[in-house]
């Protein structure tokens, strides 16, 4: 069996989301230290139109749970979107990271080709498994984790060296 699939989605939420919590643990940090509630920064958003903290991790989160049990041929598991405090977006990630890490390798055989049908804008669209999880899933996913850093570190959040997305 080639691991490819696995190896470069479940390996990379892993990686990434984990970075996410810490993230998040780096900006309570700095609440406390300034003197402030961090519930404030989880309505906050780079612009008006965009999602806000709390709705980019919630997206980051789905994300990586439809892609990986898309790809294993499995049902996504649904949570709803109800956090409204950093320890509810901690937990949701590790819920996610749970799921992620619960599916066996071999489900993941074959992925590579297995056809993943998702609604965008009304329509059903069509991917085969490696498109879709490297064309859609993974960029979606990178996108959300560096907007929600791309929050925190306007607001005055520091994030040091090797806290961002999945560095070790």
């Amino acid at each position: 069996m080639n691991p490819l699939m696995y190896d470069a989605s479940v390996k990379v939420f892993d990686r990434s989301l984990s970075a996410l919590a810490a993230i998040l643990d780096k900006a309570v940090a700095h609440a406390e230290a300034k003197g402030f509630d961090p519930a404030i920064l989880l309505n906050d958003r780079l612009a008006p139109d965009m999602f806000t903290l709390t709705r980019q991790v919630q997206i980051a989160c789905d994300t990586a749970k439809g892609a990986a049990a898309r790809l294993a041929g499995i049902e996504v598991p649904r949570h709803e979107d109800i956090e409204a405090t950093f320890p509810e977006l901690k937990a949701r990630i590790a819920r996610t990271l749970a799921f992620v890490d619960g599916i066996p390798v071999a489900a993941f055989s074959g992925s590579e080709d297995r056809s993943v049908v998702l609604q965008i804008r009304k329509q059903d669209v069509t991917f085969a498994g490696r498109t879709y999880l490297f064309e859609h899933a993974l960029p979606n996913l990178f996108f959300h984790i560096t907007t929600a850093y791309a929050i925190l570190r306007h607001n005055g959040v520091a994030i040091g060296k090797g806290d961002y997305l999945g560095a070790r």
